[in-house]
C-alpha cells in the first residue's frame, strides 16, 4: 500500500468522530484513492509478501463498500483483487500440489472458486451501477448488451470478463453449469478490446488468447489466438511472460505440441523482470507458473520426451 493510500485511510479514521456527512465524504475519498491503484504493489519483488497482505486488502475494500455500495471504481477494484488472489495465488498453489497432495489441492481449488465467484459478484454490481439492467441483457444478447460501454469502462469490462472466466476455470467439472455463461466472457472481453485495446499494458489481447483457446465448440479459433498473442507481445514490447504462458496452456497444450509448449515457456522464463519494473510482480508470478508447468510437462503430454 503506498503512502497516499495510508494517508487517506488515516483521514477516514479520524473522520469517524465527526458528523455523518464528513464521514461519508471521507469514506468516498478513501474509496476513490484505493480505486486509483498504484505502482507499489505491481512493482514488488516478493510475491509471497503480497500474498500474505492480500486478505487484509480484500477485507478493507469490502468494509468500505459497506458504506459506499454503489461506488463503481471501488467495486471494480475489489473484483480485480479477488480475481487476482483467487487465480494468481490460491489456484496456483492448488495446481502446484495437485500431484503430491490431492486432498489439499482440492481444498485450495474449492477456495479459489469461492473467491473468484465473490469477485465476479462485485463486478456484476459495478456493471449494474453503470448500465442498469445489464445482467439480464447479457443473458439475452451478450454482444449488443454492451453497446453502451465506452473507453472509460475498459477496466470494468476486463475484470468482469476475467472474474467470470476465473470462476468457470476454478469451478471445473464440478460446476459445468457455468459454461453456459462463456459467451458473456467473450462479449465482455471483445467489447473491452474495441473500446481500449492497449488498456493496462495489453491485458485485453492477452485475455483474448485464452478466450480463443477454448476450441470450436465455444467459438474459439487458433488463428485468432495466435493473432492476439502477436498483438499482446507487440504492445508489451516482449517484456511480459503472460502471452507466452497463455498460448502454451491454451492452444499448444490442446494440440499436444510438446516442443512448442516448452519453447514458449522457455521464452517466458527468459524475460528479465527488471526490464519492466512497473509490472515486476506479475512477471514473477507468471514465471513461477511457467516453471511449474515445465516441471510437470510429462504429466501434461501423452507422448514422452524423445530420448537423446
Amino acid at each position: 500500500m503506498n503512502s497516499a493510500r495510508a494517508v487517506a485511510i488515516v483521514i477516514a479514521i479520524a473522520a469517524l468522530s465527526g458528523c455523518a456527512t464528513a464521514n461519508s465524504l471521507a469514506v468516498k475519498g478513501v474509496a476513490s484513492t484505493l480505486s486509483e491503484g498504484g505502482d507499489t504493489v505491481r512493482s514488488h519483488d516478493d510475491p509471497d509478501l503480497i500474498a500474505g497482505a492480500m486478505p487484509f486488502a480484500l477485507m478493507l475494500h469490502e468494509s468500505l463498500l459497506a458504506s459506499v455500495p454503489t461506488h463503481e471504481p471501488l467495486l471494480t477494484t475489489t473484483c480485480s483483487l479477488f480475481t487476482q488472489y483467487a487465480f494468481g495465488f490460491i489456484a496456483a498453489d492448488a495446481e502446484m500440489l495437485q500431484r503430491d497432495d490431492y486432498e489439499r489441492s482440492k481444498q485450495l481449488s474449492d477456495r479459489a472458486f469461492r473467491l473468484a465467484e465473490r469477485g465476479r459478484h462485485y463486478c456484476w454490481r459495478g456493471l449494474e451501477v453503470k448500465f442498469r439492467g445489464i445482467s439480464q441483457a447479457l443473458k439475452a444478447d451478450p454482444v449488443h448488451a454492451l453497446d453502451r460501454a465506452r473507453k472509460e469502462n475498459a477496466a470494468l469490462l476486463y475484470w468482469s470478463a476475467a472474474s467470470l472466466g476465473a470462476a468457470i476455470s476454478t469451478g471445473g467439472i464440478e460446476h459445468p453449469e457455468l459454461l453456459i455463461d462463456w459467451p458473456v466472457v467473450r462479449a465482455l472481453a471483445e467489447r473491452a478490446l474495441v473500446v481500449d485495446e492497449t488498456w493496462n499494458n495489453g491485458s485485453i489481447p492477452e485475455l483474448m488468447i485464452t478466450v480463443e483457446s477454448q476450441g470450436d465448440a465455444l467459438g474459439g479459433s487458433e488463428e485468432r489466438a495466435r493473432r492476439y498473442f502477436a498483438r499482446a507481445v507487440e504492445i508489451q514490447r516482449g517484456l511480459s511472460p503472460g502471452p507466452y504462458v497463455a498460448l502454451a496452456t491454451g492452444v499448444v497444450k490442446s494440440k499436444q505440441d510438446r516442443d512448442e509448449f516448452k519453447k514458449l515457456l522457455d521464452a517466458a522464463l527468459a524475460i528479465d523482470p527488471e526490464k519492466d519494473p512497473g509490472h515486476r510482480l506479475v512477471t514473477l508470478i507468471t514465471q513461477k507458473r511457467a516453471r511449474l508447468l515445465l516441471e510437470r510437462i510429462d504429466d501434461l503430454f501423452l507422448e514422452p520426451a524423445p530420448r537423446p
